[in-house]
């Protein structure tokens, strides 16, 4: 089995479809928690609802996990010591607790038709209640619910919840909570179908697996009284319960797979590198203490406490995200950041070009992959642009000594036989000192030239070294043509 004083975790998704931001996080802090006590953290797939499943969902699953390094120590691939660890493989386990609850009075069958419910649900609707089962079932006698059983009705088993009284449980985030009994509905345990309810089949497994702590959204938190019933009715410990609040677009709306939300995969197509996109999402409602912000994962793991999950909401800020981004960009060498970047250079430029040094250039500055095509798209074609960008307060240019000094660039650019950052960096330097001028004043009218754009990934320098002696003169001579034509 399994070791009983060790801590044990689960993440336990429905494949439903992509690996949405809230998902990640549950699965992250519960790794965190597992790692962070040398516990194991396990995975389990819900499939109960089938009528949900998305082919190839599950295989989101396993790389998404597998790309952010939360690696599992039990599953459905690997197995383990409490397997299954698919839901819809278990269903003969649920069936025999379920029976095992009616016996013990926790649990009863159910004989209501649909009709019934629905006709229920209307009078409850019309007369602004909320919809409870009525415990129309809850009191047949043992030989009716055999006669019944006997003549094949279709039922479904309820649990049982004391009709007086209430129930208290702890939550690690939001404290002690107390709820009435009477505001608890007999959900169902298990379907007409014989598959159990998410509510039942989350208790028996978590149970069965031995998991000690349970990280979840704070929408199951209503739901928690009724799962502790479950636990006491069987007589099993009860595990330690960590809610977490939700994510959210904005102050008012969740973050939402259904509204088009980003998905971890969506993020990641959008040019974030993994590391910072785990890194940021344990951020989304934690807080390590402090002034640090930027984490491994191994160093999340030696940091992380329980006790820093915020009982607030969080807010989804892609100003943050990017900041962290652009942070681990620049703290990767050179020969890194030039591997990852490479695909998305080569979807900006299609020409024969030096690769290294754009990736060189583009590094200080880049803040998400994705950025990249367009910053580079100048570089197989001059753009159209106007002469008024050759106009800048900050720099000090107008037409006419944009005109003079395009001129003077092509005059020293045109003698260098050796075209090399650093001959053409001693040039146009070397010009602005000759001309007793800001280099400013020489730099932008080139930069504005070479590019036809007002934001460049680089200077003049190696803009000009990107797209070589022949094309670089040929474009200056544009920029001057373009100038004469205002002056």
């Amino acid at each position: 089995m399994f070791n009983k004083d060790e801590v044990r975790t689960r993440f336990a998704p429905s494949p439903t479809g992509y690996m949405h931001v809230g998902n990640l996080r549950t699965a992250l802090y519960a790794y965190l928690i597992a790692k962070s006590k040398g516990g194991k953290f396990i995975l389990r797939i819900e499939d109960t609802d089938q009528e949900r499943y998305v082919e190839g969902a599950v295989d989101i699953i396993y790389k998404t996990l597998k790309d952010t390094g939360l690696i599992w120590d039990e599953g459905p691939d690997i197995g383990g010591p409490v397997g299954p660890y698919i839901q819809s493989q278990r269903r003969d386990i649920y069936k025999k607790y379920a029976e095992e609850l009616v016996e013990r009075g926790g649990a009863y069958y159910c004989f209501c038709t649909k009709e019934r419910l629905e006709e229920m649900r209307r009078i409850h609707e019309a007369s602004g209640m909320p919809n409870k089962y009525d415990g129309h079932c809850r009191h047949l006698s043992k030989e009716e619910v055999n006669e019944l059983l006997a003549k094949g009705v279709p039922y479904v088993i309820r649990q049982k919840i004391p009709e007086t009284g209430e129930t208290t449980f702890h939550d690690e985030v939001f404290g002690d909570i107390t709820a009435p009994n009477e505001t608890l509905d007999d959900n169902i345990l298990i379907k007409t179908d014989g598959l159990p309810t998410y509510n039942f089949a989350n208790v028996i497994d978590d149970h069965l697996m031995g998991i000690t702590h349970v990280v979840r959204g704070i929408e199951y938190l209503s739901s928690t009284p009724k799962y502790n019933l479950l636990y006491e009715a069987f007589g099993w410990e009860i595990p330690t319960y960590i809610h977490c609040p939700p994510v959210m677009k904005d102050a008012t709306q969740k973050l939402s797979k259904r509204n088009g939300d980003a998905s971890y995969e969506d993020l990641i197509n959008k040019g974030y590198l993994t590391e910072a996109v785990l890194n940021y999402i344990a951020l989304l409602g934690w807080s390590p203490g402090g002034e640090r912000e930027i984490y491994t994962l191994p160093e999340m793991v030696k940091v992380f406490d329980i006790s820093g999950i915020s009982k607030s909401p969080a807010i989804f800020d892609n100003n943050k995200l990017d900041w962290i981004n652009g942070e681990y960009i620049r703290a990767m060498s050179l020969e890194k950041f030039h591997e990852i970047a490479l695909p998305w250079i080569k979807k900006g430029v299609k020409s024969e070009t030096d690769t290294k040094l754009i990736a060189e250039v583009l590094q200080p500055r880049c803040v998400k992959l994705s950025d990249i095509p367009e910053q580079l798209d100048f570089i197989d074609k001059l753009p159209d642009y106007s002469a008024d960008l050759y106009v800048s307060k900050k720099m000090k240019t107008n037409y006419q000594n944009s005109l003079s000094s395009l001129k003077e660039a092509k005059a020293v650019l045109e003698k260098l036989t050796d075209w090399t950052r650093d001959n053409i960096h001693e040039a146009l330097f070397g010009l602005a000192a000759s001309l007793q001028v800001k280099n400013g004043i020489v730099l932008w009218p080139v930069r504005v030239a070479l590019s036809g754009k007002q934001f460049t990934p680089g200077g003049a320098v190696e803009i000009a070294v990107m797209l070589g002696r022949d094309e670089s003169l040929s474009r200056i001579d544009k920029g001057i043509e373009l100038l004469k034509k205002v002056q």
